[in-house]
């Protein structure tokens, strides 16, 4: 069996009659469009064009091919058609649990982009450092650093935080042995990017602590102390710069968690879609090994 997209890449090579002029119009390099088309020749056992050094005219198979498929680009249309008209009606209320790096950082930038998508699809974004009890209603979906154990959800590892040490400019003139640090409350001690932070301080004194990383951050940014952030969020801090550490970072995984029977549901089912794409979307978040998946 055929790969259709190979075939809808090639019904617009033989109408634009040129490698370049349909990678133009598909939006894509036009290797890409000489790919398509060697597999969709392997998968037919066809030759659909010649190979001349400046051009693809098509063979008589080719030319019988593209009159059978000629009809292809109009039945795209009105399949985009149909699901466009389908997304602008899709309508309901959705409820978001993450932590709060991501929420501000990742999320909430593109929910512009969803909302154009979905006009009359509401998403309520919950920042939160603590887990979200989506059995109780807290939430629709959560995403969460810690990986869900709930034998009842489903879930998807879809990227991966990581973390660095950052400082103001001021405090990396002064030596080393002299720094303060910021971190959170004793509370979080269990988190690993707040062990791996006492590792590196060692002796040396915590300033200012706090339950939320904006405050720890606006508490860095002045000077007060060395502070653990994602690199989601310290990189694009223009006041702190990242500091070498004698030991790796920690790394946690995001995990996108709902129930079964939520799932289902459109609305739930588009802000799914949106969430991963706007994980996937950051290159600070990307894992380095294939999802790990429970039904999603």
């Amino acid at each position: 069996m055929f790969d259709w997209q190979d075939l809808y890449f090639f019904t617009v090579l033989a109408r634009t009659e040129s490698l370049s002029a349909a990678a133009r119009e598909l939006q894509v390099e036009h290797a890409t469009v000489g790919r398509r088309l060697d597999a969709l020749e392997r998968d037919l056992g066809l030759r659909l064009v010649e190979r001349l050094p400046r051009s693809r005219p098509l063979t008589a198979d080719g030319r019988a091919l593209a009159r059978v498929a000629g009809g292809m680009a109009g039945i795209t249309g009105e399949v985009n058609r149909l699901a466009r008209s389908a997304s602008l009606n899709l309508t309901g209320t959705v409820r978001v649990s993450a932590p709060p790096s991501l929420a501000t950082y990742c999320i909430a930038p593109q929910v512009a982009a969803l909302r154009q998508r979905y006009p009359q699809l509401d998403l309520v974004l919950l920042p939160s450092t603590t887990l979200a009890s989506l059995d109780k209603g807290e939430a629709d979906i959560a995403l969460r650093t810690v990986r869900p154990e709930e034998p009842a959800l489903v879930r998807r590892k879809i990227g991966a935080v990581r973390f660095a040490l950052y400082a103001s400019a001021a405090l990396t003139q002064r030596p080393a042995a002299q720094w303060s640090f910021v971190a959170y409350d004793a509370s979080h001690d269990h988190l690993p990017q707040q062990a791996w932070l006492h590792e590196l301080r060692g002796q040396r004194p915590i300033l200012f602590a706090a339950s939320d990383l904006a405050s720890q951050q606006m508490a860095a940014r002045h000077g007060v102390g060395a502070i653990v952030l994602p690199t989601l969020v310290g990189d694009q801090d223009p006041v702190l710069q990242r500091v070498a550490t004698p030991t790796p970072a920690p790394l946690r995984d995001i995990w996108l968690t709902v129930y079964p029977d939520l799932r289902r549901a459109p609305a739930v089912r588009a802000v799914m879609e949106f969430l991963i794409e706007c994980v996937e979307g950051q290159a600070q978040l990307a894992i380095e090994v294939r999802p790990e998946a429970d039904g999603l």
